[in-house]
């Protein structure tokens, strides 16, 4: 029953099984799940963010218990590190933006997360590609997509920085 569940789980209710780009589409239903959250049901940040820390935490043991047995230490259907790390520049937005928040402008800004996320996630600058080479279990597997994460937050502020400067 708990692999079941651990299995459903990292990979976000079987997407992760599709065949193609499963990691993409992971950070899509992320940025989908949360829109609807933030701007749909208008859930408060602080609810949002713990059902982000329970996943966080949770995410360790199921993705270890997933892998445990597997030769492959970071198989494609587990997305659920996708989902931690695309939430991370979603949900600072959205706690920095408080109650002033425009769908329109959270339409583009997600999209916006989504292809840098994607971007870092691939490309795996350093420390992405040091946790990525350096950590084969569920430490490993998170925490890349975390450090993309924070490259896409760090990315926005340094873009922010600049228009100020040239506006």
């Amino acid at each position: 029953m708990i692999k079941n569940f651990n299995t459903l789980f990292v990979t976000m209710f079987g997407l992760g099984k599709l065949p193609k780009i499963p990691g993409t589409f992971g950070s899509l239903a992320t940025v989908i799940v949360l829109y609807y959250f933030f701007h749909i049901l208008n859930m408060s940040a602080n609810i949002i963010l713990i059902g982000l820390i329970i996943i966080f935490i949770y995410s360790f043991s199921a993705i270890s218990a997933h892998i445990k047995d597997n030769e492959n230490k970071d198989p494609k259907e587990v997305i659920i590190d996708e989902f931690i790390g695309q939430s991370i520049p979603i949900y600072l937005y959205e706690i920095s933006h408080g109650t002033e928040k425009s769908p329109d402008e959270a339409i583009i800004f997600y999209g916006i997360c989504f292809i840098l996320f994607r971007f870092f996630d691939i490309a795996k600058p350093f420390p992405v590609s040091f946790f990525d080479k350096n950590f084969k279990n569920s430490f490993g597997v998170i925490m890349d997509d975390v450090c993309a994460g924070f490259y896409v937050v760090l990315s926005l502020i340094c873009f922010m920085i600049l228009s100020s400067y040239l506006i």
